[in-house]
């Protein structure tokens, strides 16, 4: 049967010693010259992949939303209203969702959206169609639909322009492409844990070799005290599940969700499930089912969170009794001595109580942080007599810059012009209502809008005002003042 090569015909090579030039250039220079050409033209390439899948998805997200708002503002009674009511959520309420970008700020979805439907209102106007012309309502539906359909056709041909491209991509085999075939990267999955070692309680099918002591008595007693030697503090339990915020917190499986619903001092169910499942008597098992008790405390459910407790602290005692933990737990358990179960019980009950105590200290600390109101920032002055302005640009740089006065002969030109250009681009980047705060030079006005923010953004706004040089103080300086307020009145 004969070979067929014709696979390797794709293969392009960017170092070909066939490669021909001129007798007085080096070889090697040319080598290197198409290998840089291919690699180049091989990114260029790549990268106008990656942008029109990132054009592609923005337009999958836009077109719909250009629909329905098409579609709203045809089947209103009133289609002009309709529109504004629109554009007005558009400007104060607008969605943070964006288009994934390298870019520090993108525009977001609801700004493209903003965007379009200002173009399509100004398109009316220069039509020559005022806000009370009964030909509006028709001239913006024409307009959306126009736009809606311009974008499905630019979807089309992008979608047209990727296909060529991946094909033009595909076309030659290169490294990227080349993938170890015969490289097993399988990893078989772990066995499952082996079931716990050690007989059962009541029912032992083992042999086991006993030795005759004097005082059967204090053996009994000194199990008794080891028993309880081994209970860990309740409080410190309790503290290392639901307090600890540095550590992962443990999560639970559906074993151990399973294990959690037995009733409390039910220690035949728990042996035997133990038994079956081994999954529950791991490390981390007890911390997560505190957890879960003290989640299900804070829903109300008391006796789930009871049950939750019982069940991590019998596996806790369970570790604690060493190797044979568990056969030696149950069968204290079960053998009908009070004196074993009261020490365990009691640390149950001492537990949850901690639980208990914790989850109204932390409903107590939420009510009062709901009553105090949300967090701030607010500009205040650091002293008593200083005052703070605002220096707000008229607009961008003129094109002739001209320094003059005392301190200016060491400045550069061009650095100011960038620091001027910086100052504008900020303040545009601002919302109206802020930016006629601050072209006001209203205190009071700035702070408001900064109390309608979360805290996150007016700290990244404060920091804009101070780096842009807008902010301005006659001494001292300023602070950020974050605080519990009340919500600030809107204006």
């Amino acid at each position: 049967m004969p070979l067929n090569y014709s696979k390797w015909d794709a293969l392009e090579l960017s170092d070909d010693s066939d490669i021909e030039g001129h007798p007085n250039v080096d070889h090697k220079s040319l080598v290197r010259w198409k290998q840089r050409d291919i690699h180049e033209k091989r990114a260029m390439r790549n990268q106008k992949i990656a942008d029109l899948h990132a054009e592609i998805e923005c337009n999958d997200v836009l077109l719909p939303r250009l629909r329905t708002i098409t579609e709203e503002v045809h089947g209103a009674i009133d289609g002009p209203a309709q529109f504004s009511k629109i554009v007005e959520q558009l400007r104060t309420n607008p969605s943070p969702a964006a288009p994934k970008s390298d870019a520090p700020k993108p525009l977001t979805y609801d700004e493209m959206i903003l965007s379009l439907m200002m173009q399509v209102f100004n398109d009316a106007k220069e039509k020559g169609v005022g806000k009370n012309d009964d030909r509006l309502r028709e001239v913006l539906i024409a307009n959306l639909k126009s736009h809606v359909a311009k974008l499905g056709e630019k979807q089309e041909e992008l979608k047209k322009e990727l296909a060529v491209e991946e094909s033009e991509k595909n076309r030659k085999i290169t490294s990227e492409q080349i993938h170890e075939g015969w490289d097993s990267k399988y990893v078989p999955p772990a066995p499952d844990p082996s079931p716990v070692k050690g007989t059962h309680p009541t029912h032992p099918t083992q042999t086991v070799s006993t030795i005759e002591v004097l005082n059967p008595k204090a053996v009994e007693q000194a199990q008794v005290a080891n028993l309880a030697a081994a209970t860990p503090a309740p409080a410190a339990s309790a503290s290392t599940a639901a307090d600890d915020d540095d550590d992962e917190i443990p999560q639970m499986t559906p074993s151990l969700t399973l294990f959690s619903k037995i009733p409390v001092r039910e220690y035949q169910r728990s042996f035997e499930f133990i038994q079956a499942h081994r999954d529950v008597y791991v490390s981390g098992a007890s911390d997560a089912l505190l957890v879960e008790a003290f989640t299900a405390q804070r829903r109300g459910e008391s006796n789930y969170a009871k049950q939750c407790v019982h069940q991590s602290l019998l596996i806790q005692y369970c570790e604690k009794l060493g190797k044979d933990g568990v056969r030696l737990f149950f069968r204290r358990m079960m053998s009908g001595d009070p004196r074993a179960e009261g020490v365990f019980i009691k640390d149950v009950d001492d537990t949850y109580a901690h639980i208990v105590s914790r989850v109204k200290a932390a409903k107590d600390e939420e009510d009062e942080a709901l009553a105090n109101g949300p967090e701030q920032i607010q500009l205040v002055p650091e002293n008593p007599g200083t005052t703070i302005s605002f220096i707000v640009p008229d607009g961008p740089p003129p094109e002739e810059l001209r320094l003059e006065g005392p301190g200016t002969e060491g400045l550069d030109i061009e650095r100011v012009r960038e620091a001027l250009q910086m100052r504008w681009d900020v303040y545009n980047s601002f919302s109206d209502d802020l930016k006629a705060a601050l072209k006001d030079q209203s205190l009071e006005a700035v702070n408001k809008c900064l109390g309608r923010m979360k805290v996150d953004d007016a700290e990244k706004i404060v920091g804009l005002l101070d780096n842009a040089g807008i902010l301005s103080f006659a001494e001292g300086g300023i602070r950020d003042e974050t605080g519990k307020a009340e919500d600030p009145e809107e204006e």
